[in-house]
C-alpha cells in the first residue's frame, strides 16, 4: 500500500511552460498500470502543450472546481465542476482553461503509467509543408519535445 496527500506530491511542469501547477501522483506512487496527474490551471493555462492524441492510452479528466474548455475533433466542449470527460486512443483534444476562475482537476491515462512517446501525436502548423498536420514527438535527454512532421520529416525542438 502507498499513500500521499497531493500537496506533498512535487511538482513538475510541461516543458513547454503550459501550467504552474501538475502533480504527477501516478509516479510518486509508483503506479504501473494507470497515469494520475492533478492539475491547477490559471486562466489561460492548459493541461498539456497543443492538440493532441495518444494512439496507446485513453484519457478521462476530472474537473474538481472551476470550468475546462476542451478542443475536440467534434468542436468545443466544456466541463465544468464535477463532470468527467474521457478521450478513446486516436481522438485528438486539448483541455485548458479560458475562463477568468482557477480549474482544479485531474488527468487520468491507461494503459500504462507513462506515456509511449512514439504514440502521441499532436497537430501542429508545419513550416515546410505549410499546414497544420500530425507530429510525432520525443522527449529529449534535455527534457524538451522534439516534435517531427509525420508529412515531410521536418523536425523541430521546444522547450
Amino acid at each position: 500500500m502507498e499513500k500521499t496527500a497531493i500537496d506533498d506530491v512535487d511538482i513538475e511542469t510541461n516543458p513547454m511552460d503550459v501550467h504552474s501547477i501538475r502533480r504527477p501522483v501516478s509516479k510518486a506512487l509508483g503506479f504501473t498500470d494507470f497515469a494520475m496527474n492533478y492539475f491547477e490551471l490559471e486562466s489561460g493555462e492548459s493541461f498539456s502543450g497543443g492538440y493532441h492524441t495518444h494512439h496507446d492510452q485513453e484519457e478521462v479528466f476530472y474537473v474538481q472546481s472551476g470550468t475546462a474548455t476542451f478542443d475536440t475533433e467534434e468542436g468545443e466542449v466544456t466541463v465544468a465542476e464535477d463532470e468527467v470527460i474521457r478521450f478513446a486512443p486516436g481522438e485528438f483534444q486539448q483541455g485548458y482553461n479560458d475562463g477568468d476562475d482557477p480549474v482544479v482537476g485531474f488527468a487520468f491515462g491507461a494503459p500504462g503509467a507513462q506515456h509511449d512517446w512514439e504514440q502521441i501525436e499532436s497537430m501542429i502548423f508545419c513550416q515546410d509543408c505549410e499546414e497544420e498536420v500530425g507530429h510525432g514527438l520525443e522527449l529529449t535527454d534535455e527534457g524538451a519535445f522534439r516534435m517531427t512532421c509525420t508529412d515531410c520529416d521536418n523536425a523541430f525542438t521546444i522547450g
